[in-house]
C-alpha cells in the first residue's frame, strides 16, 4: 500500500468582519443543532412537550462542558487542583504567569459522568420519568455529538495518534510543531503564516522531514461514532427496544467506548493513570473506558426485568 501520508496544516477558522468563527467551536454548534433536531423527532414521537426539550439541551449543555473540564482535570491533569486552581474552570493560567488559554482540555469520560448525573436530575424533576428512559433517548443525539466533536480535534490537530508508516498516517503540523516554534523558525510573526512557510516554501524542508506521519485517531473515532448512531438510530426506530429499559443505552456503552477502546491502541499518550507502573499496560482513556462497557453489558443483560436498578430508584 502506498503511503501518501499528506501534510495536515488547517487554518483555524474563517472570519466574518472582525470576528474569527473558529472550527473547532463550529464543530460544538453544529452538534448542538444536529443533537436538537434528532431528539425533538423523538419527543414527538413520544408525545413529550417542546418546552421539556429546551431543558434537556440545557442540562446537557452545562454538563457536557463542565464535566469534560472536570474529568480531564481529575484523571489527567490533577496537580492543578494544588498548582493553578483558576485554570480547572477560568480560561487562563497563572504559571508562570497570568495570561489567557483560552478553554483547553476537555475528557470525555468525565462528560458522559456528567451528563448521566444531570439526566436523573432532568428525569426527575422534569419529565418526571425513569432516568433510564431519558438515557434511552439523548444517547441517540449524544453519539452524533460525539463525531463532530472528534472532527474538531482534528481540526485542532489535537488527540492525534501514534507514529505510522500506514498510508492512513497523516503528517500533522501543528502538532509537531508550536507556535511559537513556528515563529522562532520562520521569523514571520503570524503564526498562520509560519505554518503555511514551513509546510510549502522549499527553505524548510529539513524541518518538514522532522514531521512524522501519524495515525489520524480523531477520525478514525469519528467513523466509529457515525456507525454508533446509526445502530442506535436503528433501535429506537425500528424495533421495541424502547420497549426495554436500559437497551438503548447498555447499547451506547458498550459500541461507543468499546470504539474508544480499540482506537486508544493507535492513540498517543495523554498521560493519567500510565504514570503509576501497575497501570501502564493500558492507556488511561481504555480504563476509564472499562467500567462504562461492563455496565453497558449489564443494562442490555438485563433490560427486561430492569426494575429497581440503581439508575432508576
Amino acid at each position: 500500500m502506498i503511503a501518501l501520508h499528506p501534510v495536515w496544516n488547517p487554518i483555524e477558522g474563517f472570519e466574518i468582519g472582525n470576528f474569527t468563527i473558529r472550527f473547532y467551536s463550529l464543530m460544538f454548534v453544529i452538534a448542538f443543532l444536529l443533537g436538537w433536531y434528532v431528539m425533538k423527532k423523538i419527543y414527538d414521537n413520544d408525545g413529550i412537550g417542546e418546552d421539556k426539550l429546551d431543558k434537556i439541551f440545557l442540562y446537557s449543555f452545562v454538563a457536557i462542558l463542565l464535566g469534560a473540564r472536570l474529568g480531564h482535570v481529575i484523571f489527567y491533569q490533577s496537580e492543578l487542583f494544588k498548582e493553578d486552581p483558576l485554570s480547572i474552570l477560568l480560561p487562563i493560567s497563572t504559571k508562570p504567569t497570568l495570561h489567557f488559554t483560552g478553554f483547553a482540555g476537555l475528557a470525555s469520560h468525565g462528560a458522559a459522568i456528567a451528563m448521566i448525573v444531570a439526566m436523573f436530575i432532568y428525569s426527575k424533576k422534569v419529565v418526571k420519568l425513569p432516568v433510564l428512559w431519558t438515557l434511552d433517548r439523548v444517547v441517540l443525539p449524544v453519539s452524533l455529538g460525539a463525531v463532530f466533536v472528534r472532527l474538531g480535534n482534528f481540526f485542532n490537530s489535537e488527540i492525534v495518534g501514534k507514529a505510522t508508516d500506514h498510508a492512513f498516517g497523516i503528517r500533522f503540523i501543528q502538532d509537531a510543531i508550536s507556535k511559537k516554534e513556528a515563529i522562532n523558525i520562520t521569523q514571520i510573526p503570524d503564526y498562520h503564516e509560519a505554518y503555511q512557510a514551513i509546510a510549502t516554501d522549499p527553505t524548510y524542508t529539513k524541518v518538514m522531514d522532522l514531521v512524522v506521519a501519524k495515525h489520524p485517531a480523531q477520525l478514525y473515532e469519528a467513523v466509529g461514532y457515525v456507525f454508533v448512531f446509526a445502530i442506535l438510530m436503528f433501535l429506537y426506530w425500528k424495533t421495541k427496544a424502547t420497549e426495554q429499559q436500559g437497551k438503548i443505552f447498555g447499547w451506547f456503552l458498550v459500541l461507543l467506548w468499546s470504539i474508544r477502546f480499540v482506537v486508544e491502541f493507535v492513540k498517543e499518550s495523554q498521560g493519567g493513570f500510565e504514570k503509576y507502573p501497575m497501570f501502564q499496560f493500558l492507556s488511561t482513556g481504555q480504563w476509564l473506558s472499562v467500567p462504562f462497557i461492563i455496565i453497558g453489558v449489564y443494562l442490555i443483560w438485563n433490560s427486561n426485568r430492569v426494575k429497581g436498578l440503581f439508575f432508576d430508584f
